[in-house]
Parts: C-alpha cells; structure tokens; sequence
C-alpha cells in the first residue's frame, strides 16, 4: 500500500511539472512584448493656467478699456508661463515665472499695486509648492521684496522651514540677494484711492501718504483714471502641468485693503490658498482668505480629486457649496490635474483667467 502511495506521488509531480514546462512558454508569448511605461500626462503634454483675482462691483462697472488693459496684462503673465513649458522647463519655473509678471503690473493687487494695511504700508504674501515633492515655501507680510513669489521659493530651497513672515522674511530676502525696493515703487494712486475710500467708510481716518509719492492728485485727475475701481479680491497665482506630468501651484497678494497690521490671509498657508500634489492636483485659489482658511480649501479640492471626483466637480463643489456656505465666503480657484486641461470655478461675478495647453493656443476671460 505504501509503494502504491508512493508511486502515484511520483506520477502526479512529473505530471505537474510537465504541465508547467509546456504552458508557461504560450503565457510568456501569448502575452507578446512587455507593455512601455507610459505617463498618462505626457499624452495630454504641458498647460498652464493663471488667475488675476475675482470680484462683482469691477465688473458691473468695467468698461472696454479696462478689460482690454487687463487682457493684455493677463496675455502678457501667460505668455511667460508658456514659454518656460514650451522650452522644456519644469512648472515649478513656469508658475513663477507667470506670477513675477503679475507682482509687476499694478492693475492686479501683487507686489506692485498691493493693497495697504491700515497703517499705510503694504504687507505682501506669497507661496509656491512643488507637487512632485510636496516641498512648499512661502510668506507673509513682507514689505521690500519686488517679488515674494520669489522669496517664497527661496525659503523652500534654501531653508528647513514653510514658512517666514515679517521683518524677518524681509531679511532673509536681503541675505538672498533679492530685488529689494522702498514703499514708493508698490504705490499705486488707484489703490490709494481705493484704500482712502474704504478707510472713510468704515469712519477710520487716512493715514499720511507714503514718503516720495507726492501730494494726493486733484479730483478731477484721480477721476480720470483708466482703471479707477474697487478690485477687492486682485491675489493672482499661476499652476501648471509640465511636460513630465509634474505639476506646480503659486499665489501671491497684496492683502485686504484696510486689514489690521499683522493680517495674514490665505494664499501663503499651505492648503488653504495654495496647494500640489502630483497625486491629485494643484490649486491656486482668490478670494475672502478667512473662509478659505478654515476650509482649508486647496487642499479639500485635492482630496475630493483624489476620491474620484473629476477637478471641475471638486472645485464646484468647494466654491458654489461649501465657500458660500459660510456667510461671506466668496471667491474662486484654478485646478490643474496631472492629465487632462485646467479648469477653474468661481462664485462672484467675475474672475480674471486665462490658460493655455500644449497644441492649442492661448485662452483669455476677463468679462
């Protein structure tokens, strides 16, 4: 019985290994030649898109020349975005370089043209993050730097830290060699006129005008402004998808108009004004930064797109339900996903954007 057993052992394993010898050949050949790596986001290739701030009452009351200088500032920002994807460059790159362009034209509330605090001053914000590391750095209430997008990147490559603020942030920036420029190159008359007008409505008086700017202009002159009007949420940010499929958020701003000294919104804090992931997404949002802070929106758009909800239905859901939700709570977002074409979403009246992808030409909004 034994040497029965024994025996029928020995013919069930030669027939196992027979089997095994003969079909593992036709799986290795039926399947053919192994499948090439390929990333999904080079398919879709490089994009960008850039915003220039959201608002109501600027569009009720623009007129074509205004929206005409704003699409050229818009066309100008994304242009220089482009060029850094068109050359092969990283979004990191791309992102800064299209919001330097928005620090340095004084229509948009960034570096020059940044709104003023309640004592006169600018404090400016900023923040940058890589979504292929997660490395972020940012900003606030700096006063000297012609461009914080700038600083905020430094502080991500050159320090251990997030985050920097105050004279401190300023000094960095003097150590990195920075542009550095003295209150009177981020004055603007039309912010300041915006400025002294809600200092008035709200019963506070108007503190002196900064040194070097000049007396304050006749009536007649100040009316006399192309673009003479209230633009209350002008944060501009950039994001973008290079061509290896990473991708990059930036924002920057000048602040609220009015704010208490020391106020710091959310565009520089990682998650609720600015966010990337090449996970899941890169946000750059606009708006009344105390609702997005505790919404920590950016990051709930990535997190919603990382469940399955396409970006425009995440960015819908967070600024036409959740945002307005908390009373006050206005403003808007751009979302770049690692494939497919950016999208943005807006609840107020208006939101300056524009995007450009890889194979198409640019596409400009700004009524």
């Amino acid at each position: 019985m034994v040497g029965m057993i024994t025996r029928l052992r020995s013919v069930l394993c030669a027939s196992f290994l027979l089997v095994t010898l003969c079909t593992a050949p036709i799986a290795i050949y039926g399947a053919g030649p192994a499948t090439p790596n390929v990333d999904k986001a080079q398919t879709h290739g490089w994009a960008i898109a850039i915003h220039g701030g959201a608002g109501e009452s600027e569009w009720e009351h623009m007129d074509a020349a205004t929206a005409s200088a704003y699409r050229d500032s818009l066309a100008k920002a994304l242009a220089a975005g482009s060029a850094v994807l068109k050359g092969h460059g990283k979004a990191l790159d791309a992102v800064e370089a299209a919001v330097k362009v928005l620090e340095d034209d004084p229509l948009f509330n960034a570096g020059r043209g940044s709104a003023f605090a309640a004592d006169g001053k600018n404090e400016m914000d900023a923040a940058i993050m890589d979504g292929s590391t997660l490395a972020a750095g940012s900003v606030a209430d700096v006063e000297f730097t012609r461009h914080p997008i700038s600083l905020a990147r430094a502080v991500m490559e050159h320090t251990p830290y997030v985050m920097m603020v105050g004279p401190g942030a300023d000094e960095f920036s003097r150590a990195q060699g920075l542009e550095q420029q003295p209150p009177l190159f981020f004055f603007t008359e039309m912010r300041w006129q915006e400025f002294a007008g809600i200092m008035r409505a709200s019963g506070r008086s108007v503190p002196p005008r900064p040194v070097g700017v000049g007396p304050e202009p006749t009536a007649s002159a100040a009316s006399s402004e192309v673009h003479r009007f209230t633009h209350r949420f002008g944060t501009v940010g950039a994001v973008a998808r290079d061509g290896e499929g990473h991708l990059a958020a930036a924002t920057s701003t000048g602040g609220m108009q009015g704010k208490m000294p020391g106020r710091v919104g959310d565009s520089p804090l990682i998650g609720a004004g600015t966010y990337a992931s090449d996970r899941s997404c890169a946000v750059s949002g606009t708006g009344v930064g105390e609702y997005f802070i505790r919404l920590t929106l950016a990051r709930q758009v990535c997190t919603l797109v990382e469940q399955g909800q396409t970006p425009q239905q995440a960015a819908d859901r967070m600024i036409h339900s959740e945002l307005p939700a908390l009373k006050g709570g206005e403003g808007g977002v751009i979302v770049m996903t690692p494939t497919g074409e950016p999208v943005w979403s807006s609840n107020t009246l208006g939101m300056f954007r524009a995007k450009e992808e890889e194979g198409s030409g640019p596409e400009i909004h700004v009524k």
